[in-house]
């Protein structure tokens, strides 16, 4: 016959089996490999910058792919006012932090309002990209432009930081975020620089056709 302690000890060990099934299946639902772990990396484009929460276009892309029945989890971990110096600071800690198998560069903007050098910006996208690739996520390079009173030679060659870093790093391009919102004034906020909440869906439509093609091969 069994004792009293045989008896305990067989109900601490059916409870010890439960306890570690529940566990295991509660993890399994939480870390499914099919979920695309997205992390973005930008500046106030971003970030919601004068925005309410839950309308910029970072938080948009998140709607329109549980719409097309992808499983995401975006971080968006986008800071008003950075440079892409400031991304190489940055990015090694979150990528090792938070494993993306997407990483979305949306940096440049400020280096070009500040009038740096465009191989400074160029290089910093490029370290950005390689540090992303070789983490083993997908990369998507966000194109910036600016208009040609910083100068033509300045806003030619700034459009073609982006361009030359997509290519050699083999990343996607979205070639302007702010197409179809930077000509209108209706699209921006009363500084006249940041796109208001009427831009959101068309910038995130902007990023979301080159994420979905990504997602989908």
């Amino acid at each position: 016959m069994y004792s009293f302690s045989h008896l305990r000890q067989f109900i601490s060990l059916a409870l010890f089996s439960v306890l570690i099934a529940f566990t295991l299946t509660a993890w399994g639902q939480t870390a499914s490999p099919s979920t695309a772990r997205i992390l973005v990396v930008g500046d106030s484009l971003s970030s919601e910058y004068g925005l309410t929460r839950g309308t910029g276009w970072v938080a948009l892309l998140k709607k329109a792919l549980t719409e097309a029945r992808i499983e995401s989890e975006i971080l968006n971990a986008s800071i008003s006012g950075d440079t892409t110096s400031g991304g190489v600071t940055r990015l090694k800690r979150l990528l090792d932090k938070h494993t993306p198998s997407l990483v979305i560069l949306e940096l440049g903007g400020n280096d070009a309002l500040r009038g740096l050098p465009l191989e400074m910006t160029r290089q910093n996208l490029n370290t950005m990209a390689t540090q992303a690739r070789e983490s083993g996520a997908k990369v998507v390079i966000v194109g910036m432009q600016i208009p040609p009173n910083y100068g033509r030679e300045y806003a030619t060659g700034f459009k073609e930081v982006f361009e030359s870093v997509a290519k050699q790093n083999k990343a996607s391009l979205v070639p302007f975020l702010l197409e179809g919102v930077a000509a209108d004034p209706k699209y921006l906020q009363t500084d006249n620089l940041h796109p208001n909440e009427l831009a959101q869906p068309q910038m995130m439509r902007n990023v979301l056709e080159v994420v979905l093609e990504l997602l989908k091969t």
